[in-house]
């Protein structure tokens, strides 16, 4: 375990060494939730109580999505493009022969990543947004505690689906396609377009059974109090149902596709 600590910790470092990168990342995360939190004013205004939202809940669900965008890799951007380049060139090869499991690996790669962009780009765009729009802050220290566990999860859930695609490069040897689909797959069954509690019928109970909705609705409506009491160990349990199936299925696609391994080139 102290490996995959060590992974972790030059995760964070490794992220946190782009500072400006960092603060242009700050500024259009604000500027976009601005943008965004406006736009539901206006609708908000029209329809009150849309999704079950009232408006401070809504303006919230914004910002908590730009405070998740990077940090659950919503719009892609982890490890999976780094890993897909050395399927494609067949460097997988030598990850294959290090004494550490290649899945654990990527994976405290990505929490550590995780880590920095929760601080980096979630604190700063969530405090210029409370001295503009009134947010919905928990009011108990165990629905923040909930909340910081589903983020995790979330993460969780978000790397296991990455990790799922770019194994799909052992084949396709171009992963690009599918690194394209997963993001805007993401983007729209996450939550991020709109919470999925607004999707009507049979494509709202579709968009919130699917693993997407653990990177995003999930872990915001955790923040907003909706899930109470058992609700917030059922929402829980939800997300860490999914990352398990997932984890599950990539250690098995893992295994059938180092079995037969292409290295283009020779």
């Amino acid at each position: 375990m102290r490996l995959y600590a060590a992974v972790a910790v030059r995760g964070f470092r490794r992220y946190a060494t782009y500072r400006v990168a960092t603060l242009a990342g700050v500024f259009t995360n604000t500027v976009f939730g601005f943008i965004v939190a406006y736009t539901f004013t206006a609708l908000w205004s029209v329809r009150p109580r849309l999704g079950g939202y009232d408006l401070p809940h809504a303006v919230t669900f914004v910002w908590l999505g730009q405070a998740l965008l990077m940090t659950t890799a919503l719009l892609g951007g982890g490890f999976e493009t780094e890993l897909v380049e050395r399927i494609r060139s067949g460097d997988v090869a030598i990850d294959l022969y290090r004494p550490a499991d290649l899945q654990l690996w990527w994976l405290a790669s990505d929490f550590g990543r995780a880590a920095f962009h929760l601080i980096g780009r979630g604190v700063l765009p969530m405090a210029a947004a409370s001295v503009v729009f009134r947010l919905a802050w928990p009011a108990e220290v165990s629905t923040w505690v909930c909340f910081l566990v589903s983020v995790g999860l979330g993460v969780l859930v978000s790397f296991a689906i990455r990790y799922l695609v770019a194994l799909t490069s052992f084949w396709l040897l171009d992963g690009a396609g599918a690194l394209l689909l997963a993001t805007l797959l993401a983007t729209f069954f996450s939550g991020m377009v709109l919470p999925l509690t607004v999707f009507p019928g049979w494509l709202g109970t579709l968009a919130r059974a699917l693993p997407w909705s653990a990177q995003l609705q999930v872990p915001a409506d955790v923040f907003l109090g909706r899930h109470r009491g058992t609700g917030e160990l059922w929402a829980l349990a939800f997300q860490a149902g999914w990352a398990a199936v997932l984890l599950g299925a990539g250690r098995l696609l893992q295994s059938v596709a180092t079995r037969k391994v292409v290295v283009q080139g020779g």
